[in-house]
């Protein structure tokens, strides 16, 4: 039972820990629940990629089962390395960690969120402030952040980088990088930024998910270096929507490149390119396939905010494409609220 005015509980579903399981060398996303399983659904895909002898067999669902096992940790786990973190890391950027100002923000970026909200605003209007990257496949590009501010947050995620403190993965297919509510950035930067301006922005570009607000999210950064991450496969999020904001530093290659929406691969097959603009925003639906090319030199930096709509998918996981199974989790989990009985403090009353 939830009373009044009690936080609102977030959760995952359950198909986290055996969907979409990804194995970089194969090159694929797989669901797995024990070795028959595997066998039976990816058996010829696996032989084709190069899974020819029982020691790559074993080798493949040792790594499966490891990967498994450190979903189910991976929720109070996080909640250990924030505790920790909040507890001893000193920041480089102190600033960081006070409420969201104006000035970090382009003017290009306020300016549109501002059209959003005014009355009479709509998606012809809203068009003219932001740039179309794609009009089929709905996706836009706008300024978000100052050079000066992306230069200050670059500083404090390097300095928290040479820490000894721990890091969790951002996400599971990039292996470096930052969680941001791991490191106490949640509440300052990343809640105003979408409560102010993402939630009445997103609402004109993306109507079909206005049955709800954008409740959570999850916000991360990813680094991509020679040694390091370099390029990332064609996914999709775990997300309504995205909001993937180039940070630098200086680098050649990497660019994002878009295919068709998970849901309807056929209907949408050309390719389409992206250029990082440091400072500048892509937004996408997160069904839209989409991947980064390798590299060339230097370090790439990006935030990327995973937009959720728990009205939305709450019906429907957009893992598994099946009705979420609900089992606890830290934070916002990952977007799903369950609809539980308002009831009112007697205590309070008298």
């Amino acid at each position: 039972m939830a009373t009044a005015g009690a936080p609102r509980r977030f959760y995952r579903c359950a198909c986290f820990c055996f969907e979409n399981l990804y194995v970089a060398r194969y090159g694929l996303h797989m669901r797995f629940q024990d070795q028959q399983q595997l066998l039976r659904d990816y058996g010829p895909i696996l032989r084709s990629r190069g899974c020819v002898s029982p020691r790559d067999f074993q080798q493949l669902l040792t790594e499966l089962e490891q990967e498994v096992e450190r979903r189910r940790r991976l929720g109070p786990e996080s909640a250990a390395r924030k505790a920790l973190i909040a507890s001893s890391y000193c920041p480089a950027q102190p600033d960081l960690y006070t409420p969201l100002q104006d000035v970090a923000l382009a003017p290009e970026f306020r300016a549109a969120a501002e059209y959003s909200k005014s009355p009479g605003a709509d998606l012809v209007g809203l068009l003219q402030q932001l740039e179309t990257l794609s009009e089929e496949k709905r996706i836009y590009r706008v300024p978000v952040f100052t050079a000066a501010f992306c230069q200050t947050l670059l500083a404090e995620l390097e300095h928290f980088e040479q820490s000894d403190l721990p890091k969790g993965r951002p996400n599971t297919m990039n292996n470096h990088g930052v969680l941001l509510h791991e490191l106490g950035l949640d509440e300052p930067l990343v809640t105003p930024l979408r409560e102010r301006f993402l939630k009445p922005l997103m609402a004109l570009l993306y109507p079909e998910y206005s049955g709800g607000p954008l409740d959570s999210h999850r916000a991360f950064v990813v680094k991509y270096a020679p040694g390091q991450d370099l390029e990332l496969a064609c996914h999709y999020d775990n997300a309504e929507l995205t909001l993937n904001v180039a940070l630098g530093k200086a680098f050649i290659g990497g660019a994002l490149y878009f295919g068709g929406f998970f849901q309807a691969p056929a209907a949408q097959t050309e390719t389409l390119e992206v250029e990082h603009v440091v400072g500048q925003g892509v937004l996408h639906r997160g069904g839209q396939l989409h991947g980064a090319r390798p590299l060339g030199s230097g370090e790439r930096w990006n935030l990327v905010i995973w937009l959720r709509v728990s009205a939305v998918r709450n019906r429907l996981c957009p893992m598994c494409c099946r009705e979420p199974d609900l089992v606890d989790d830290e934070g916002f989990g990952d977007g799903f609220t369950r609809e539980e009985p308002i009831t009112v403090d007697v205590c309070a009353l008298t």
